[in-house]
């Protein structure tokens, strides 16, 4: 097994914490840009070390693996740091903001012979494995359409991160990238058209979008993403034959499967909603051994060259890009 260590103790790197506790393991470090906060998060999850910085934790040879937890505007330079020093990486969606960031960070993983895969949870529940065979074995028939949403009501505070664009706030990178991944799971190729409106906060930030996306094969997809509206978290794949639907679909572990001629319906269910970051954890430790193999890598490669050109079409840019 790795040992692992975590930069940042937010939100997602507390839930992290208690997925390494309920697996048995042990965090070897912490690091976060206040030191205070690093050492709550050790006595709270019995993390072994606490690094004033994270160059201190990226020196000591007894860590093999970083978990990034830190604001998406950060990844890039955490990550290119933590590569640099021959660790391995998992790092947080959006891995980064921009698809030159990403290249740059794969190359550097390649050179240094490391693995850096992003922690998104649709690359690793089991269900979509499942789903995905179910539509080899021409469940729906063939892919026509994908429809996908993703809205949070987040009030409006503009020095929230969610909306201020020095932190890469916005709707497309902060939801956007989860519906994305839906939509590049069940596309059988990358698509090489991809079309966006938008609207926009007072910040420059983008407040909700509709994107389109259509490959050489014909298959389409339709995104509906808003920060200042609830939605619920729906995914349909739409076949020729039949649809499966997937409700709250980030960590979902159940789906159903329509055939449009008969009207029957079928359940499948995969894995468990709350060992969504066991998963990660496990495909991690896996692709580092060289026993485990997946497409999470073409996957967020695709979906960083997707919103990447969503951003460039809207002429948004972050200001520290």
């Amino acid at each position: 097994m790795s040992t692992w260590g975590i930069l940042g103790c937010g939100t997602i790197a507390n839930e992290m914490a208690e997925t390494f506790q309920k697996m048995g393991r042990k965090i070897y470090g912490v690091s976060n840009r206040t030191l205070e906060k690093a050492e709550k998060f050790a006595e709270k999850y019995q993390v072994e070390h606490v690094y004033a910085a994270y160059e201190d934790m990226l020196q000591d040879d007894k860590i093999d693996v970083i978990y990034i937890a830190t604001p998406h505007s950060m990844h890039y330079d955490n990550m290119m740091k933590a590569v640099a020093a021959g660790k391995h990486v998992l790092c947080e969606k959006a891995i980064t903001v921009n698809a030159g960031q990403l290249r740059e960070v794969m190359e550097l993983a390649r050179e240094k012979g490391v693995v850096v895969r992003e922690a998104m949870t649709i690359s690793h529940m089991p269900l979509y494995k499942a789903l995905k065979e179910k539509i080899a074995e021409g469940a729906i028939g063939k892919v026509k359409m994908i429809q996908v949403n993703f809205g949070s009501n987040k009030g409006y505070d503009s020095t929230n991160r969610f909306f201020a664009l020095e932190a890469a706030g916005g709707a497309l990178l902060d939801i956007g990238v989860y519906a994305t991944s839906f939509a590049r799971t069940f596309l059988s190729e990358a698509p090489n058209t991809v079309l966006t409106t938008a609207e926009y906060l007072e910040t420059g930030a983008d407040e909700q979008s509709g994107i389109i996306l259509k490959n050489t094969k014909g298959e389409m997809a339709v995104m509906c993403l808003t920060l200042r509206a609830k939605q619920p978290k729906r995914g349909v794949v739409t076949g020729d034959k039949g649809y499966i639907e997937v409700y709250e679909y980030p960590r979902a572990c159940k789906a159903t499967i329509t055939d449009t001629e008969t009207g029957k319906v079928e359940t499948v269910e995969a894995g468990k909603t709350e060992d969504a970051l066991q998963y990660e954890v496990e495909a991690m430790e896996g692709s580092i051994a060289g026993d485990y193999k997946d497409d999470c890598q073409e996957v967020t490669k695709d979906v960083m060259d997707i919103l990447t050109s969503v951003k460039t079409q809207w002429g948004m840019k972050y200001p520290f890009e």
